[in-house]
């Protein structure tokens, strides 16, 4: 039998934080809301655990080419030495001139991230360029730690993004086991799903930018977005 939790308002109360000059308000609000966010800790682990028990998904349709920096690349050959590839697909296709500033400011992020990620994972970045518009658009944003792909025949666009020329991010994740390839999970949902008057970011949100300013008194605003040339 699992352990029982303890409850979080009384782990709250154990802190022995506090900060100069604090009110009593003060400390009872920010020991409320420890509480709050030790229930947030735990739905996270909770939700990842749910995750992770997804029955199998489908097995891929075909081992889809891309074109990388050094020539053609299949999709089973992107897992290397692991047994999980995360590809996302940017928003970077045929009509764009620039690609997404939100796309660009979540990369700048995984960029320093990825010689982390790829020690346990596979780790690559999709979109329907043409492979040369996709590295110089790297080399412009400096991004030296992700690899980079194109689709060309956007048959993976289309079985796992939306259209086969569609402009839109999607985050997609697959297990290979004894040499079959599964998808294992995609974020879902977009508009449809998120409250009205809220943008249906991620849960939990794949760009440490929204993580950080939610953390903010500001926060992260209604109407202010990155832009590529910061």
């Amino acid at each position: 039998m699992a352990d029982t939790l303890i409850p979080a308002a009384d782990l709250a109360a154990r802190s022995t934080a506090h900060w100069p000059n604090e009110s009593t308000s003060y400390r009872a609000a920010r020991t409320e809301l420890l509480a709050k966010e030790i229930r947030l800790r735990r739905h996270i682990q909770e939700v990842a655990a749910l995750r992770r028990d997804l029955p199998p998904g489908g097995e891929i349709a075909q081992d889809y080419v891309f074109e990388g920096k050094g020539g053609p690349l299949k999709l089973n050959q992107l897992f290397g030495d692991h047994d999980t590839l995360v590809l996302y697909s940017m928003m970077y296709g045929p009509d764009r001139k620039k690609v997404c500033p939100m796309c660009a400011a979540m990369l700048d992020a995984w960029d320093g991230m990825a010689r982390h990620v790829t020690k346990r994972v596979a780790l690559a970045v999709v979109a329907r360029y043409a492979i040369d518009r996709i590295l110089e658009c790297a080399t412009e944003r400096g991004w030296t730690g992700l690899t980079f792909l194109s689709d060309p025949t956007g048959d993976y666009t289309a079985d796992y993004v939306g259209e086969r020329d569609a402009d839109m991010p999607a985050y997609t994740i697959f297990r290979r086991e004894g040499g079959i390839v599964r998808h294992f999970y995609s974020g879902e949902g977009g508009m449809e799903i998120a409250h009205p008057g809220q943008d249906p970011h991620a849960a939990p949100d794949m760009n440490p930018l929204w993580v950080l300013l939610d953390t903010t008194p500001e926060g992260r605003g209604t109407d202010w977005y990155p832009k590529l040339n910061v």
